[in-house]
């Protein structure tokens, strides 16, 4: 999986250390963004799984940032941040799910740090796609409901009686339950 990564340094000097430290196989494209308001503008336009911040920005320190794109969007965040704050800025927004890690940056650290990150990207996609399937799913079951409802309540069938008929209609015509349950809303909320 490749993950496509905004990196906001307002050091151009620290921007090159930590891209050399990103394998182009697993992060590509990196973006780079120089503040705060440009890294806003960025993610405004596109998407990103990854966003490093290496803090401190020239706008704003970058914290406030980093836990609302954690917590608003599907992404990984890393933090960059001074060893002397290190624990007090990963106490203050690792419950966000914001990663932390120190500089002057210890590249082994660094790789654990992109390997939670590539972990967690690939856990939210996951639960991603469930959601979708799951809304999807409750989505048809809504729509069941209702044709059984407007069966009941149009040709005075019970609720078994309409289940039954909706199963054989989907098997009669091949198509999928939602269909029927379609084709039964129109048929009937139409012609009344």
């Amino acid at each position: 999986m490749r993950c496509n990564v905004l990196l906001v340094s307002s050091s151009e000097k620290g921007a090159a250390a930590i891209s050399s430290l990103i394998s182009d196989e697993k992060y590509y494209p990196v973006v780079t963004a120089d503040s705060v308001s440009k890294a806003q503008m960025l993610c405004e336009a596109g998407c990103y799984d990854l966003i490093i911040v290496n803090a401190p920005l020239s706008d704003d320190f970058g914290a406030e940032f980093a836990v609302k794109k954690a917590s608003e969007q599907t992404c990984s965040v890393i933090m960059v941040a001074n060893e002397n704050i290190v624990r007090k800025l990963s106490a203050k927004v690792s419950k966000y799910g914001v990663l932390v890690t120190k500089k002057p940056i210890d590249v082994s650290a660094f790789g654990v740090c992109l390997d939670l990150a590539c972990a967690m990207i690939s856990r939210y996609k996951k639960l991603e796609a469930q959601n979708e399937e799951l809304k999807e799913k409750l989505s048809e079951v809504k729509l069941v409901e209702r044709a059984k409802n407007v069966l009941m309540e149009c040709l005075k069938m019970t609720e078994p009686q309409a289940h039954r008929y909706l199963e054989k209609q989907a098997m009669d015509m091949r198509v999928t339950k939602k269909e029927a349950a379609n084709s039964v809303i129109r048929t009937y909320t139409d012609s009344y």
